[in-house]
């Protein structure tokens, strides 16, 4: 006589919005604990939403995947995110970080992929009050709207403070068995891990390179200066130091062999390398259209930054795809290169 016991239908068929931090994880284990089928989706842009960063934003989504047995699909969303950042709709945070228009394209990619495969909700690791630009009251019943999820949109976390949805009215999901979270505090998260067995997960700090200041800087520069940029361009800006000749003209100057390494391999045919050569130096990058002032200025920029900068004078090599020259100059000064930064 066969003794294994069966294994239930699921009750229902949810597609996550998953980064792999503690509220992403929690959610999906709250549908898990009801029998309810999860897809995962973890998206990934260009501005630090990959799987390298351990970071609440963009965390490595498998090894809980793998510990709790759901499915994980990777989604990049390449130059749709890049429009949304240049032009949001619904504005800044503090820094460059577009959550609102963010967190709907989300939602609409997820959507597509959600009807496509017949699922019958998405959920989402928020939590009302958690997050003061894109996670009050007003801002989930927006994103909802605008992401034509009416019904269709739960948040397992706080899911008792908001209305419910189709899923939870027609009984394949039990409302009484999700949670009443709200605000920043994450005692009740805690808890539930602790009950679930969930112990690897990173901190609650945004891995999303928007939301820091420096690297904001930067992507304003480049935005404001730059009619068409491309993924060289966005690349560029997680490497090095930044500074702005002329709105036509921008250098960036290697701090470490990694981002030497970098320039090196991220130089187009028309961009400037320099160097100063047999002692230890910077590669810098000058981008754009320099003149041959611009390029005498990244060249005492470069100088200011070798270990020769005490010297007099410096020889700086220049190098492009079909033409090479050096130039022997000052090395620029600390508060001169300083007013010039990005």
């Amino acid at each position: 006589m066969d003794t294994t016991t069966p294994t239930l239908a699921p009750k229902a068929h949810v597609i996550s919005l998953f980064s792999g931090g503690l509220d992403s994880s929690l959610s999906v284990l709250l549908m898990l604990r009801q029998n309810v089928q999860v897809t995962a989706i973890t998206f990934m842009t260009h501005f630090g939403c990959d799987l390298s960063d351990r970071s609440s934003c963009s965390s490595n989504p498998y090894p809980a995947a793998k510990q709790f047995g759901f499915d994980v699909k990777l989604v990049h969303l390449a130059d749709k995110f890049v429009k949304i950042v240049q032009d949001p709709t619904y504005g800044y945070g503090k820094n460059m970080n577009p959550c609102v228009d963010c967190r709907i394209l989300m939602l609409r990619e997820a959507k597509d992929y959600m009807e496509m495969v017949g699922a019958d909700a998405i959920i989402t690791g928020e939590v009302l009050g958690q997050r003061p630009f894109s996670q009050m009251r007003p801002k989930l019943h927006l994103t909802e709207r605008e992401a034509g999820l009416k019904g269709r949109l739960l948040r397992p976390l706080s899911a008792k403070l908001l209305p419910p949805t189709i899923a939870e009215l027609d009984g394949r999901i039990d409302r009484e068995k999700l949670e009443a979270i709200c605000g920043r505090g994450r005692h009740r998260q805690m808890e539930l891990a602790k009950e679930f067995g969930l112990e690897n997960y990173p901190s609650p700090a945004s891995g999303c390179l928007l939301t820091d200041p420096e690297y904001s800087r930067k992507l304003r520069d480049l935005l404001q200066h730059t009619p068409h940029i491309n993924f060289i361009d966005l690349n560029l800006l997680q490497v090095g130091r930044h500074f702005r000749l002329t709105p036509e003209t921008k250098v960036i100057v290697g701090r470490s062999e990694s981002d030497n390494n970098k320039l090196e391999a991220y130089a187009e045919p028309a961009d400037w390398l320099l160097e100063v050569m047999d002692t230890g130096s910077p590669v810098t990058i000058v981008r754009g259209a320099p003149t041959p002032e611009d390029l005498e200025k990244a060249a005492a920029i470069t100088a200011r930054y070798c270990d020769l900068r005490t010297e007099p004078s410096v020889e700086v090599t220049l190098r492009q795809a079909k033409d090479s020259r050096t130039l022997r100059l000052e090395p620029g000064t600390a508060e001169w290169v300083e007013s010039l930064r990005v």
